[in-house]
């Protein structure tokens, strides 16, 4: 069996473009074609494929599945290199369950055994044009590096690079209303202006010109100027259109890399489990984001203390609720968002992992509301931002100022922020580190998902030619078979049923070959649930369990196949009357 590391193209080192990434897929594909297989889920706006590789054997069969997907917002690239970790572990462990090398992961051989036997679908990349387009220039970009809309005549900013370096990062020009000053002690640190500062003050802008500039009025950058619309708020859950959501897009999946992971994740009712990767900030966002969580399942939300306590245990960053903790304006949910439809409408324990804590780094206390963090930045954090950029990060992020000529604004300074390495993603140092930690929580995670068994058969002569059969189902799963229960009445939640198919005999009730047996509860409570309070400990019934019963007549085999399209299936063959 080929060796998977050395397979490896370096994403744990560096962040890869579209081609390299192409490359690893297919190459881990070609390499174990009996448990890996890559799918193209759609194309880019510039024809780059959208690539989804899927981890485990026979996955036409169906059977609880994981969804991780990165780098939806083009600057972002650290959620790839995570996202491809995940993958790389996941096949470690089915080489090793082949009779292959160990994997080296350090899980408990139970815990092996179910994360081989979910489905992994890996979406490394959403938005390859747009990060294609950051890792090349460094512009910014928040998801895609277009611009359809057909308001097009109002002035605005276009990205460019005016020095001929290679890049479009900021650009300055001294001005007496300038609200920004030089820090006093770091040299090119641009700061916000205060009362007691003397300047020379400055306006601060992205490289590039203004389109349809009437030679008078500057424009006012705003971050979607040149690069619409924000994917994040694109997907069919709680949809606004402008101006009440930025970002919006004409309509839900108006965009071809939002629809394609729509289309893709529709089709794949067994999704349980879902990671959806961002940059910066060192936290987890769980949902939901539009109500307080008063208004939660409270199933739900015990559920995602465990797994914010596993997070915090093993990657040091908090899980933070949406609403509470990461609403830019208080009680203004963010509307159309990936990770909250992927918990609303598709019944999956989703969550957003902001990858990257630079604000522990700066030694930063953290504010009541977790989203003002970023906002909160002092000129002294600022300084021990540019310090540590200096000595821990190669100065990656802090560049010197080059003054140019501009056609429109006439003399100017280039430079500033380059906010790629150090500062929107993990300095390259760090990205294995935080790799590994990723990958730990989410095997954890996937081997949460609900497991069917058929735990028990009881075949029992009532007289000559007659058989009285039980069938025990089980589910042996931390989760229940419907996922979160603020999904149970999706039509695609469907519950299990079981048909029965006969060789030689026959059924006593010829037209009872289905049989119904609905959810079945997971053995997991989630933390702090009220099960579990030292006054009352109990234990559910039998939720986790049913049985079948059906007589048979004559001698031969029953097939006996549960599951549902949710679930996926197990099936057992019973002899009857002593088998033929």
């Amino acid at each position: 069996m080929i060796d998977l590391a050395s397979l490896s193209r370096g994403f744990r080192k560096s962040y890869l473009d579209h081609a390299a990434i192409t490359s690893q897929l297919r190459a881990w594909a070609t390499a174990y074609p009996a448990f890996v297989s890559l799918r193209e889920i759609g194309r880019t706006r510039e024809n780059r494929e959208m690539w989804m590789l899927v981890i485990g054997a026979n996955p036409e069969d169906g059977r609880p599945g994981v969804w991780i997907d990165g780098n939806m917002h083009a600057a972002e690239v650290a959620g790839s290199s995570v996202a491809l970790a995940i993958a790389e572990a996941v096949i470690s462990i089915h080489i090793a369950q082949s009779g292959g090398p160990a994997s080296g992961l350090g899980l408990p051989h139970h815990m092996e055994r179910a994360v081989q036997g979910a489905l992994f679908y890996v979406v490394p990349r959403i938005s390859p044009d747009g990060a294609e387009a950051v890792l090349t220039t460094g512009r910014y970009v928040r998801s895609v590096p277009r611009d359809e809309r057909t308001n097009g005549g109002a002035s605005r900013w276009i990205a460019a690079d005016l020095d001929g370096d290679g890049r479009m990062l900021l650009m300055r020009k001294q001005d007496p209303t300038g609200d920004f000053v030089e820090h006093p002690s770091v040299p090119g640190l641009m700061v916000p202006r205060t009362l007691d500062d003397v300047g020379p003050f400055y306006k601060l802008w992205p490289e590039g010109r203004i389109e349809h500039f009437d030679g008078d009025q500057i424009p006012t950058p705003y971050f979607l100027g040149d690069n619409y619309p924000d994917l994040n708020r694109n997907f069919p859950f709680r949809w606004t259109s402008e101006p009440d959501q930025a970002g919006a897009g004409s309509y839900p999946g108006s965009e071809p890399e939002s629809r394609a992971v729509i289309e893709a994740a529709s089709r794949l009712p067994n999704l349980y489990a879902w990671l959806n990767l961002h940059t910066f900030g060192g936290c987890f966002i769980r949902p939901p984001g539009d109500v307080p969580d008063g208004k939660m399942q409270p199933f739900d939300l015990a559920v995602y203390r465990q797994v914010g306590a596993w997070a915090e245990e093993i990657t040091t960053y908090p899980m933070v609720s949406g609403y509470a903790e990461f609403l830019y304006e208080p009680d203004k949910p963010l509307y159309g968002a990936l990770s909250e439809w992927a918990y609303e409408h598709r019944a999956t324990l989703s969550y957003v992992c902001e990858l990257w804590d630079i604000f522990a780094r700066l030694g930063m206390k953290r504010p009541k509301r977790f989203v003002d963090y970023y906002t909160s930045l002092t000129r002294e954090d600022l300084a021990k931002l540019a310090r540590w950029d200096a000595e821990h990060n190669q100065g990656r992020i802090f560049q010197p100022w080059k003054r140019i000529r501009h056609e429109q604004l006439g003399e100017v300074e280039v430079g500033g922020l380059d906010r790629r390495v150090g500062l929107y993603n993990p300095p390259y140092e760090e990205l294995d580190t935080i790799c590994q930690a990723q990958t730990k929580l989410m095997l954890r995670v996937a081997a949460m998902l609900p497991r069917l068994v058929i735990s028990r058969v009881e075949v029992a002569p009532i007289r000559e030619n007659v058989t009285r059969v039980s069938v025990t189902v089980e589910n042996h799963g931390y989760l229940p078979t419907y996922g979160m229960k603020h999904g149970l009445t999706r039509p695609f939640n469907e519950g299990a049923y079981a048909d029965i198919s006969c060789e030689g005999c026959t059924l006593e009730e010829p037209l009872r070959t289905r049989l119904s047996v609905g959810h079945l509860e997971g053995w997991g409570k989630g933390l702090e649930a009220g099960s579990q309070a030292i006054f009352h400990q109990a234990s559910g019934g039998s939720e986790t369990s049913h049985t079948l019963r059906f007589t048979a007549l004559g001698r031969g085999w029953a097939t006996v196949r549960v599951g549902s399209s949710r679930m996926g299936f197990v099936e057992r063959r019973i002899g009857i009357g002593g088998g033929i």
